[in-house]
């Protein structure tokens, strides 16, 4: 019979993160993704953060969906869901159709039957590859600075004010920095610092849900970018820069930070 590692290839990975990107999908992917190439003995040359980054430059937003569109997942279904997706992606050029899935069919196969969008009804849900919701390479991005020499995380979808520079307030964990927004200490143009929250520094590389909600909550989402070695919610508002690596426990650049130093953070002119 068919077992994992015939499905779990690198070809097959580039599969899923093409549909993240056209989806619109969380960062989380990122990790997921990359944890399941390593337990799959896929080679770190064959698929790595930098062939994710790859991946998505080419890949534009389809799918018109919560947090950074108008609809939600249920009426992505309602126009045909994932499926419909991965046809609109395969007539593009964007997937591999040749990959094996658990129906013992290939992916072109398994999609043979399904209509393409401009084959539905008028709606607004899923757009065509020609007519994107946003053009490739502006949805999860990549970064690279002297802050992340080897390599952040930044989920552009839905987010304007692509350019930022600010003094650091910086924290050496979510608690300490999640207190201080709640005291009313993070003012506007701030950049706020969580480090020591990666996967050894934490441990466990956790979400920071309570800073990023409560700086929303402040009215702070579109003027505080959020600066981490720890990872966000796919949900997260504003410029929320994640993953950032090395992280503070292995002695990345973000373990130097001070409060006062200014830092420039522009995803939008990598």
């Amino acid at each position: 019979g068919i077992h994992a590692r015939q499905i779990i290839t690198a070809k097959s990975l580039e599969n899923a993160v093409t549909v993240v990107y056209a989806v619109g999908g969380s960062t989380n992917a990122v990790l997921h993704l990359l944890a399941i190439a390593h337990e799959a003995e896929i080679p770190v040359s064959a698929f790595n953060i930098q062939r994710l980054h790859e991946v998505g430059q080419r890949v534009p937003l389809l799918a018109n969906v919560s947090p950074h569109g108008r609809y939600h997942m249920h009426d992505l279904d309602g126009v045909g869901g994932v499926p419909a997706v991965m046809r609109e992606l395969l007539d593009a050029g964007l997937l591999h159709g040749d990959c094996l899935t658990v129906t013992g069919r290939t992916v072109a196969e398994n999609l043979q039957d399904v209509a393409p969008v401009r084959a539905r009804a008028a709606q607004e849900v899923l757009k065509p590859f020609s007519d994107p919701l946003s053009p490739a390479g502006n949805h999860i991005v990549v970064l690279h600075g002297n802050l992340a020499p080897e390599s952040a995380v930044v989920k552009l979808s839905g987010k304007q004010n692509l350019r930022h520079v600010g003094p650091a307030r910086v924290f050496n964990n979510e608690d300490a920095a999640f207190k201080e927004i709640m005291a009313g200490s993070i003012k506007k143009g701030d950049v706020l610092v969580i480090r020591y929250e990666g996967p050894k520094g934490s441990p466990g590389m956790p979400e920071m849900l309570s800073p990023g909600a409560a700086l929303v909550g402040a009215g702070l989402g579109k003027y505080v970018p959020l600066v981490t070695d720890g990872r966000f919610s796919g949900a997260s508002h504003g410029i929320m820069v994640g993953h950032v690596t090395p992280e503070a426990v292995d002695g990345g650049p973000i373990a130097l930070l001070r409060d006062g130093d200014v830092i420039t953070v522009a995803p939008g002119e990598r």
